[in-house]
C-alpha cells in the first residue's frame, strides 16, 4: 500500500503525536479495508464465483413527482453469462496448466527441486493464478511443518496488506494478514477476525475487535521455524507475491462494465418477451380518464395500458400500439459485448472462424496473439517471483543438510497450452532435414502416459520381431540331424 520512505515518515510523525506502532497498524488496516483497491479484489472474486450485480437488480417505475419505486409485477430475469470467469480460467490454464520445468546444471539439485515443486505445488500455483487475475496478485506463504518438510500456503489477495521497501514492490518490510475464522464462545458460533504481522523476526498474532488489535492468547507470537526448543527465522520474510502485471490491476477492472452490460442485455430480452407475451401491444383507452405523467409512466410499465382524454372529450374508444421485441438486435449486441470482453481481457475466442477446417499455424498464432502477449508479461513477473522463492528453497535445502545451492542458476520454463497444427510443423521440420527422436515423438501422443515404458515395449517388440525373422530365414529351420 505505501512505500518504506512514507512508512518511516508516518511513524516519525506519529511518534511526535504519541502514536504507537500498533496504533499505526490499526489505522492502516482500517484505511486499507475501505480502499478501492481492496474492494475491486473482492469484486473480482465475487464475479468469478458468479455473484454479479445483475442478481441484485430491481425493476423500477417512475411515479408522480419523478420518484422511482420498485414494481414487483414486472418480469425481472437475472441471468448471468459469466464470461469473466471464462477469461480467468482460460488465461490461467494457458500458462499454468502444464507442469513447469525447473533445470540447473546440477543433477542432484534438479532432483531436489522436482521433489519440492511437485504436482501439489503446481496445483497451488495454478489456483494462485486465479487469485492473481481476480485480485491483481497472489500471495504464497512458505513454512516448515512439524515433520520438517517445506510447505506452501496460498493467501487471498484481499487478506494481505503489504508494506514495501521499494516502489517496485520487490522487497517487503513487513506484511499484515487479516482473515476470519469461526469459533464458539460458549454455545454461540461467532466470526473472529485474526491478524498476523509478518516481520523478519517472526510472526506477531492479534485479534481485531472494534478496530483495536488485542494480543491473541490462543496463538501467541513466535518465530517462523522451530527445531526442538530452538527457534529460527528466515533471512527474508517468507511471503512471495506473484502478480499478473506490473500495475497489479485486477482483470475485473478491465471488463466489469462490459460483463454487466452483457448480463443486462441477456436479462432484458426475456423481460421484453414476457412483458409483451399477451399480444405484444399497449392498450390506449380514449376519453375514460385523464392521467398525469407519473401515473402514465407507471401504467405503461405495469399494465401496458394508458388512459387519455382528447380536447373535446369525444370519440371514446380502444386502440392498441403494437410492439415488437426484435431478438436479432439483441443477438448482435450480445455478440459484440462478448467479443469486447475477450479483447479487453486479452483472451481468445475458441470459436474463432480462423479455426475452421484445417487451420494453418499462422491463423492459430494470430488468434493467440493477445493472450500470448499478456502471458509473456505475466511470465516476466512470475520469473522474478521465482527468484525470491528459490532463495527460500535453497536456504531450506542447506539447513536440512541437502547441500548448498545458493546462487546456482535455475532455468524456469513455462509450457503454454496452445493449439498447434502438428502435421504442418512436422512437415516443416522434415523439409528442413531436422531429425526428432522416437522418444520425443512418443511423448507428444495423447494416448501414451508413460513414455519410458512405451520405449521399453518398442524395444521388446523389436527383439521379438528380429528373433522371428532370424528363425524364418535360418537354413537349418525345420531340419533335423540324421
Amino acid at each position: 500500500m505505501i512505500g518504506m520512505d512514507e512508512f518511516k515518515h508516518i511513524l516519525q510523525t506519529g511518534a511526535a503525536s504519541s502514536m504507537t506502532f500498533k496504533e499505526f497498524l490499526e489505522v492502516e488496516i482500517d484505511r486499507w479495508r475501505r480502499s478501492h483497491k481492496r474492494r475491486m479484489m473482492l469484486v473480482g472474486e465475487r464475479y468469478y464465483n458468479g455473484d454479479h450485480d445483475i442478481l441484485r437488480r430491481k425493476r423500477e417505475v417512475i411515479v408522480e413527482g419523478g420518484a422511482r419505486i420498485e414494481d414487483e409485477n414486472l418480469p425481472n430475469n437475472k441471468l448471468v453469462d459469466n464470461q469473466f470467469a471464462k477469461m480467468v480460467d482460460q488465461k490461467v490454464n494457458y500458462l499454468l496448466s502444464k507442469p513447469i520445468v525447473y533445470e540447473s546444471e546440477d543433477a542432484k539439485y534438479n532432483e531436489l527441486l522436482a521433489g519440492i515443486f511437485n504436482a501439489k505445488f503446481q496445483r497451488i500455483l495454478k489456483n494462485g493464478g486465479v487469485d492473481a487475475f481476480c485480485g491483481g496478485g497472489s500471495w504464497l506463504y512458505i513454512y516448515i511443518d512439524d515433520k520438517g518438510k517445506l510447505q506452501f500456503q496460498r493467501f487471498a489477495p484481499y487478506e494481505v496488506l503489504p508494506f514495501w521497501k521499494d516502489s517496485e514492490h520487490d522487497e517487503l518490510d513487513c506484511a499484515v494478514r487479516v482473515y476470519q475464522v469461526e469459533a464458539y464462545e460458549g454455545r454461540e458460533l461467532k466470526t473472529i477476525e485474526k491478524v498476523e504481522l509478518f516481520k523478519l523476526d517472526g510472526i506477531e498474532r492479534y485479534v481485531l475487535k472494534s478496530g483495536k488489535l488485542i494480543a491473541d492468547v490462543d496463538n501467541p507470537s513466535e518465530s517462523y521455524i522451530k527445531a526442538g526448543d530452538t527457534e529460527y527465522n528466515w533471512e527474508r520474510i517468507p511471503l512471495v507475491f506473484f502478480r499478473t502485471n506490473a500495475q497489479e490491476i485486477p482483470l475485473i477492472k478491465r471488463v466489469k462494465g462490459l460483463q454487466d452490460a452483457l448480463n443486462t442485455m441477456l436479462s432484458d430480452l426475456p423481460n421484453g418477451m414476457e412483458e409483451n407475451a399477451g399480444g405484444q401491444s399497449i392498450l390506449v383507452v380514449k376519453n375514460y380518464d385523464g392521467t398525469d405523467l407519473g401515473e402514465f409512466r407507471r401504467n405503461l410499465a405495469t399494465f401496458k395500458a394508458v388512459k387519455v382524454r382528447t380536447l373535446d372529450g369525444a370519440d371514446g374508444g380502444l386502440e392498441s400500439l403494437q410492439i415488437e421485441v426484435n431478438a436479432a438486435n439483441y443477438e448482435v449486441v450480445l455478440k459484440l459485448l462478448k467479443k469486447a470482453i475477450i479483447e479487453n481481457a486479452m483472451g481468445y475466442d475458441a470459436k474463432d472462424d480462423r479455426l475452421g477446417g484445417n487451420a494453418n499455424q499462422m491463423n492459430i498464432k494470430s488468434m493467440y496473439s493477445d493472450i500470448d502477449l499478456a502471458a509473456s508479461e505475466m511470465e516476466t513477473e512470475y520469473q522474478a517471483s521465482f527468484v525470491q522463492l528459490l532463495e527460500l528453497v535453497t536456504a531450506y535445502l542447506s539447513a536440512s543438510g541437502n547441500g548448498n545451492y545458493s546462487g546456482k542458476p535455475v532455468t524456469i520454463t513455462f509450457n503454454r497450452d496452445i493449439i498447434i497444427n502438428e502435421i504442418e510443423i512436422i512437415n516443416a521440420l522434415v523439409s528442413l532435414g531436422v531429425k526428432v527422436s522416437n522418444e520425443t515423438l512418443l511423448g507428444q501422443l495423447p494416448f501414451i502416459n508413460n513414455v519410458q515404458k512405451e520405449v521399453e515395449r518398442v524395444k521388446e517388440e523389436s527383439v521379438s520381431d528380429m528373433a522371428m525373422y532370424s528363425s524364418a530365414f535360418d537354413p537349418s529351420n525345420g531340419k533335423t540331424e540324421e
